[in-house]
């Protein structure tokens, strides 16, 4: 095992970069009474800005989504520490219709969705030159949430059917009260999925090539690039990641532990939430950080996982003990939460390449892979195949929030040894699968609930 030593401390910053500085007068518009009364395009922006910070909550993309996708698909790498029931749940898969993180995340990104279909039914008394890239970014925010939505309270896409499995309700109209209407029912994996497409396809059309830390072009491709990946569909997968490598916009970090704990975004960031310390949840520095960096030392790295990388690699040593072993990823709190990083493009672009076959599309997987290994200080390839870009991913994006549905998109199985007992879990087990909540159940009669939690 070998630990990553380094000075870790948090630094408080501000939310807006200095050519963004203008933005600082926008205050986020997030609450249902605020959103019905629109009248200009300000009060348009200061939605969307909302709807950024909505999705940044703690529930959703403020850390708890990836947290919650780290628990679930555990196979021993880690070990839960805490006390929080519901987070206990998740890693044992042994949920309960009634679990609070669960009814937590659904409600808060469809929250976040709301918000994002107030600024679409509004665009009109947007100002001419805002208007595409308002209409991007609500599109680009709507699409993000249906995408993990599904991906969480659902079959994953390649399990049976996607046109028959049910999925999650598709909302593209703003709710200001409840109505008859807003009773809605669920639509399928299939629909979700080419809701989502086409918001984010939209999107890319939209946006512009640079917006500052705000959604671009290349982060509606990169998303895109993820959900080609977990329907299967390779080729487009690889274009997607392909469009953001040649942009020319991002850059891979010199080292490995340089696109980690910034206070800005680093030159591999697609996307990133930004840090304030008047206004900031990371709940990935909650929960894998240690009670000296703030956290609550919940998430321990384990010797399996530690000792899986070769001796040489970095990212092995991206760890840091305090009692126990903790990653060292997310070990400031006040620090931005990369949530698309180019280094995961490279992935997929080497994984849509050698799934096809024939000519690469921008370069070899060997290629791709072996510049992540280069950054890292690990022993270069010499061939490639998809087992090893697999187990790349796993190298590069670990507690990154992307090992479910890893597992998931390639039909694995989860095996974990507890005590004398090796527990199982396929690909498909409905213990892998959110509960609908019961609350949403008890007050819409049109939803079904997931197998194993009626």
């Amino acid at each position: 095992m070998k630990i990553y030593n380094k000075l870790i401390f948090a630094v408080a910053f501000s939310l807006m970069l200095t050519s963004c500085a203008d933005k600082l007068d926008v205050k986020p518009v997030d609450d249902v009474d605020a959103i019905t009364a629109v009248q200009t395009s300000s009060d348009v922006e200061a939605i969307l800005t909302g709807a950024y910070d909505a999705m940044s909550s703690g529930n959703v993309l403020g850390g708890d989504l990836q947290r919650d996708a780290e628990l679930i698909a555990d196979n021993g790498d880690i070990e839960w520490g805490g006390t929080f029931v519901a987070p206990q749940q998740i890693v044992s898969r042994s949920m309960l219709k009634t679990n609070d993180q669960a009814q937590a995340t659904w409600l808060d990104s469809y929250r976040t969705i709301n918000i994002a279909n107030t600024v679409i039914s509004n665009l009109g008394v947007v100002d001419a030159a805002k208007k595409a890239r308002f209409e991007g970014e609500a599109k680009l925010i709507r699409a993000w949430m249906h995408f993990e939505l599904v991906r969480e309270y659902a079959k994953t896409y390649q399990d049976g059917s996607a046109s028959a499995n049910l999925g999650v309700p598709i909302l593209t109209t703003p709710t200001a009260k409840i109505t008859d209407a807003s009773f809605v029912a669920r639509n399928t994996v299939e629909e979700v999925y080419k809701a989502v497409i086409a918001d984010l396809s939209s999107a890319e059309t939209l946006l512009p090539a640079k917006n500052g830390f705000f959604a671009t072009k290349f982060t509606a491709a990169a998303l895109l690039s993820r959900v080609y990946l977990m329907q299967g569909n390779y080729d487009a997968a690889r274009q997607a990641a392909n469009r953001v490598i040649a942009s020319g916009n991002y850059t891979l970090t010199d080292t490995f532990d340089a696109a980690f704990n910034n206070k800005n975004n680093s030159t591999e960031d697609i996307f990133a939430t930004q840090a304030t310390d008047q206004d900031f949840v990371n709940e990935l520095n909650t929960f894998f950080a240690s009670a000296s960096q703030q956290g609550r030392g919940d998430i321990i790295i384990n010797d399996q996982h530690l000792n899986s990388y070769d001796v040489s690699d970095e990212r092995g040593n991206f760890f840091y003990q305090s009692g126990d072993v903790f990653t060292a990823k997310w070990a400031v709190r006040i620090a931005n939460i990369p949530l698309i990083r180019l280094a995961e493009m490279y992935l997929t672009r080497a994984e849509g390449n050698i799934r096809v076959g024939g000519t690469s599309v921008g370069a070899t997987p060997l290629s791709d892979v072996n510049r992540l290994r280069n950054r890292a200080a690990a022993k270069l390839y010499s061939t490639m195949d998809l087992p090893t870009i697999l187990k790349e991913r796993r190298f590069e994006l670990a507690f990154e929030g992307h090992r479910i549905h890893d597992i998931k998109r390639n039909k694995q199985t989860i095996k974990k040894v507890n005590g004398n007992t090796t527990l199982t879990y396929a690909f498909n087990s409905p213990k892998l699968v959110f509960p609908i909540p019961l609350r949403e159940i008890d007050a819409n009669k049109n939803l079904i609930q997931n197998e194993g939690y009626q």
